[in-house]
Formats: C-alpha cells, sequence, structure tokens
C-alpha cells in the first residue's frame, strides 16, 4: 500500500534486504533438508519445503523468490536422492507452488510499478495545475498542502490559486464536483479564469458572479450535455485587504473557513451561502459579501471537503476543528504539516477523497491598528445581489446589471 503526502510518494511496507532474506531461506532448507534425512523413513518433511517460497515471496523480489524456489526444489530432489527414493506428488507439488509463487509475485510488482508511473502522473497534472502557494504575500504568510486519496489514478478536482492585487490578497479555495480529466479540465479553467479576474473586478460579489458564468460556460464544453448541471464547483472566496484588520469572504457551497485566535477557534460561518459555481442561473443567486475581523497573529484555515469527510475504521470523521484548539501559535507551514500528520494517522493513511488545506497567518504590519467595533468575528455582512436568471451564459465578458448593496 502506498500513500503520498506532500508531494512524495511513500511505500508503507518496506521489503527487507535481499541478502537477509536468502541467508533465512537458506537457512531454512537447510535445516528442513537436514531433519528430513534423520528422521525415520516413513517420516516425510519435504512438504514445509513448500513453505519456504511461498513466505519469501511476501518479503522478497520475483527474483529472490525464484532462487529461494531453484533451492528448495533442490534440496527436495537431494531428499529423494540420499532416501533413494521419490516421491512424484510431493515433487509435484512443490514445483507447481514455487511457479506460482513466482508468478504471482511477479504480477505484484509489475502493477505496483504501474501503479507508481500512474500516481507520478497523476502527481505531475495536480502540480501543473495545483502548485504551492508563495509563502509570503504581503502581510501574509502563507502554507499550502495536497493530500491525494488512495485511489490515486483518479485525479481530483480541488484547486487553490491567490493574486495580489494593489490593496491585498485575494485567495479562492474549491473542489470540483467528480474526479478524472474533466473535473482537472475545470479546475484548472476556473484558477486561470479567477487569476484574471480577480486583478481586474472590483468586489468579490462581482468576482463570484464571473467565475459562476464560466464554470458554466466551460462545464457545457467540457462535459456531456446531461452532465452539465452536475459540473460545479464549491467555492470560497478570501480578499485580504494590507492596510486593514479584516478578511471580506463570499461562500459558494463551499466548507466555511476556521479563524484561529490565540487558543480559539471559530468557524466563519457565511451569512448566506450562495449555490456553487456554476449553479447560478438556476435559481436568483445572492452574492452576499461576509466581513470578518483578521488581526494580527491571527490565523485563517481554508480546506476541502476531503479534510472534514476523512473517517477511521470507526466510520468517526476527522474533527478538524477541535484539532486545532491551541496550535495559533505554529507557523502556516509548521500547522499544515501537523494537520497533514494528524489526519493520515486519523484515516490510517488511507483518504477516500482528495484534500486541500491553505493556513493564512496575518503579520503584523504598519498601518494596521483593529478598532473597537472589529473585536469579534461577526461584526458585520455585506449584501450584493445579482440576478444571474438575466445574465447570458455565453457573454463572460457582461457585468452583471444590477447590483445591490
Amino acid at each position: 500500500m502506498h500513500h503520498r503526502a506532500g508531494s512524495s510518494l511513500v511505500l508503507s511496507r518496506t521489503l527487507p534486504q535481499p541478502r537477509s532474506v536468502l541467508t533465512v531461506a537458506s537457512l531454512f532448507i537447510l535445516a528442513i533438508t537436514l531433519i528430513d534425512l534423520q528422521v525415520p523413513g516413513a517420516v516425510h518433511l519435504g512438504d514445509l519445503l513448500i513453505m519456504v517460497p511461498v513466505l519469501t515471496s511476501w518479503y522478497a523480489s520475483s527474483r529472490v523468490t525464484s532462487l529461494v524456489a531453484i533451492m528448495a526444489v533442490s534440496a527436495l530432489m537431494a531428499i529423494f536422492l540420499v532416501r533413494q527414493s521419490v516421491n512424484p506428488p510431493q515433487a509435484a507439488a512443490l514445483m507447481a507452488t514455487s511457479v506460482a509463487v513466482v508468478i504471482a509475485r511477479y504480477l505484484t510488482e509489475h502493477g505496483q510499478r504501474k501503479l507508481v508511473q500512474l500516481r507520478a502522473v497523476a502527481e505531475a497534472a495536480q502540480r501543473a495545475i495545483l502548485p504551492p502557494l508563495p509563502h509570503r504575500l504581503g502581510p501574509l504568510r502563507l502554507a499550502s498542502t495536497y493530500l491525494a486519496a488512495e485511489d490515486e489514478a483518479r485525479i481530483g478536482g480541488d484547486l487553490y490559486a491567490a493574486v495580489r492585487t494593489p490593496t491585498g490578497t485575494r485567495l479562492i479555495i474549491g473542489d470540483v464536483r467528480g474526479k478524472g480529466l474533466a473535473a482537472v479540465g475545470i479546475a484548472a479553467h476556473t484558477i486561470s479564469t479567477f487569476r484574471d479576474a480577480a486583478r481586474r473586478l472590483t468586489t468579490l460579489p462581482e468576482l463570484a458572479a464571473y467565475l459562476d458564468s464560466s464554470v458554466r460556460s466551460n462545464a457545457s464544453e467540457a462535459v456531456s450535455p446531461e452532465q452539465t448541471e452536475e459540473a460545479f464547483v464549491t467555492a470560497t472566496l478570501l480578499e485580504i485587504p494590507d492596510a486593514e484588520p479584516l478578511v471580506r469572504s463570499v461562500t459558494c457551497g463551499h466548507p466555511p473557513p476556521l479563524l484561529l485566535r490565540a487558543h480559539d477557534v471559530v468557524t466563519l460561518e457565511a451569512g448566506q451561502p450562495a449555490p456553487p459555481l456554476g449553479l447560478g442561473a438556476l435559481v436568483q443567486t445572492t452574492y452576499h459579501l461576509d466581513t470578518f475581523a483578521l488581526r494580527a497573529e491571527d490565523t485563517l484555515l481554508l480546506y476541502t471537503d476531503g479534510a472534514i469527510e476523512a473517517r477511521n475504521t470507526e466510520g468517526e470523521f476527522y474533527p478538524l476543528a477541535k484539532r486545532l484548539t491551541h496550535q495559533n501559535h505554529r507557523h502556516p507551514t509548521a500547522l499544515l504539516n501537523h494537520l497533514r500528520g494528524d489526519l493520515l494517522n486519523h484515516v490510517s493513511g488511507r483518504l477516500d477523497d482528495d484534500a486541500a488545506l491553505i493556513s493564512i497567518k496575518r503579520q503584523p504590519a504598519d498601518g494596521i491598528a483593529p478598532s473597537a467595533d472589529q473585536s469579534t468575528c461577526d461584526e458585520r455582512g455585506v449584501s450584493m445581489s445579482f440576478d444571474m436568471r438575466s445574465r447570458s451564459t455565453s457573454g463572460l465578458g457582461e457585468r452583471p446589471s444590477a447590483v445591490q448593496q
């Protein structure tokens, strides 16, 4: 079994050195042979030789298993020669078993090599569309990590990105419904569109409306017509000004961010969550702009549902918020390293869904002074409404026909 943490492939069962396996197997074969020759003629221990190549195949390669099988067959022939009696069924059983375990071991190795190749391709594709975030953007310290599911041949659609604007930093974290190349294509398109539009559009609700139209248009080309309504992206959009101790957010069907302040963990619940990107035209969608205080030394944690829906062997979900208690002192990179190890330990190394995590810590900066009305985490919210049904799904360059604040 393999799992990937970060960017490295890890073999969960390390094979012993071939020389040590050969030594132990040789001693077993020698012991069985000598004992068989010492016991009365009516007692035959040659059948035990069958177990040696079988056990070897579990701990060694097909090449080493082949050598041990040859040694076992040779030992049995030596027993027959010394005893001057041949047991054809016994010889046939040993040779058939030896051939079977060697073939089985070879096929296992071949499958493992193919799986490693598939995982390498999946990892390269994931890195191409999802490179790590910069460690620093303005007054923010950032870290990002991606954990692939156990079935890594199915490339996931988790996404994140961050861009600098003249006044601060904008971020997105999201999860495309489904797996495979179609999901990767939608994720890559969403990231590209976000990077371009985040620098041009004035407000987050405008950006969310633009992304919704873009995802819908792209999905209609990337998937079959009957799957278009099932192609969507859950996402959270964030805007963190450099000169103000706050964070603005628009939530589109995505799990809420978590705020770490001192020893507390606060869930930043959206006032009015919008539908996932790509589904805004199905109903009259209101993109609600929530504003929360983000002081110096506060930490924001963004994540995809693969983190909170990860189950252990008892079926219990990973308690992400609970595991963040008393963790705000950590650097963003150290925090994600801690969470990654803890999450993999919770699921015994087997994730059923991909998970992406972003940690953001605000550093003290000149010009940022928290005011009295920003002492809590849910002071105010601004609602900006876009009637998605009145917009053209093909004209991505159109601006919303009405904005209400």
